[in-house]
């Protein structure tokens, strides 16, 4: 929807500001990595959510002065809404057959067309979960594409002899009480590895790249792909140590949206005193 909104914009005439520009993985066989990029190129403005996004983008001919680094809308959506979030105990409760423990819980997510589409890929990925399981719970809320594919690859009694407890997708307030008191998160999605990180809490990403390399450089990300073996090294040392404690990167203050309003209300003047 982005790149498509952005390419009618352009071709009338519509200015096109791009927020959390500048986002690359590396990999072009993402369809995601295409869109940004090619959304970039035709963007105004472009707003980026750390500093390395300018390097990316100027890498790519983009002028500087298209570029500003104004922080994370995420994290201000986050910080707003952490004091809203439903409590862990009350989504927790609600699960059929959620088996508490003592030792906390962990959150998985997987959605990912590399990670779910490929019965080989996903066997894998599950068996070895089923393993972490059995030393912690995990909640697993489930998306539907992902539900048909295990039930395509007859992989659905590997989860049900396992201590993953399925739910249907989730609300924003409900995933959000839940990350927030999981002892660790195993996902492959770009924005929990963001609000992870900002919440402190021990990501595992379970791909062999990111879009979002500060969260592996100063959060508390690790990436670990979809070998068995560097999945539970990675589960091992967050269990023992409480894993990567990392920080809150530059300008993830919860005032982003401000200053991209600020940025929008000066370009918007200089454009108009230049008509």
């Amino acid at each position: 929807s982005t790149i498509a909104c952005a390419l009618v914009a352009t071709k009338k005439g519509i200015a096109v500001v791009h927020v959390e520009a500048g986002l690359r993985s590396g990999d072009r066989g993402m369809p995601e990595e295409i869109n940004r990029v090619l959304t970039d190129q035709i963007s105004d403005l472009l707003f980026t959510t750390e500093a390395d996004g300018a390097t990316n983008l100027m890498r790519e001919g983009i002028a500087a002065d298209r570029i500003h680094f104004v922080g994370n809308v995420m994290i201000d959506t986050l910080l707003a809404n952490r004091e809203r979030a439903v409590p862990a105990g009350e989504t927790l409760g609600g699960i059929a057959g959620f088996a508490g423990d003592p030792a906390g819980f962990g959150v998985l997510t997987l959605h990912r067309p590399s990670n779910v589409d490929d019965p080989v890929v996903l066997r894998r990925l599950l068996e070895v979960l089923a393993q972490l399981s059995e030393r912690l719970p995990l909640v697993f809320p489930i998306h539907p594409r992902t539900r048909g594919r295990i039930a395509d690859a007859g992989l659905s009694p590997v989860l049900a002899a396992s201590r993953i407890a399925l739910t249907d997708p989730l609300g924003y307030l409900q995933l959000l009480g839940l990350m927030a008191k999981a002892r660790i998160v195993l996902t492959d999605s770009g924005g929990l590895q963001e609000e992870t990180t900002a919440l402190g809490i021990p990501c595992v990403t379970l791909r062999e790249n990111t879009e979002r390399p500060i969260t592996v450089e100063q959060g508390t990300n690790t990436i670990v792909g979809t070998d068995p073996a560097k999945i539970r090294a990675c589960f091992d040392d967050v269990m023992a140590s409480g894993g990567k404690s990392g920080r809150v990167p530059e300008l993830w203050d919860g005032q982003a949206a401000e200053r991209i309003a600020d940025t929008l209300l000066a370009w918007a003047g200089s454009r108009a005193e230049a008509a």
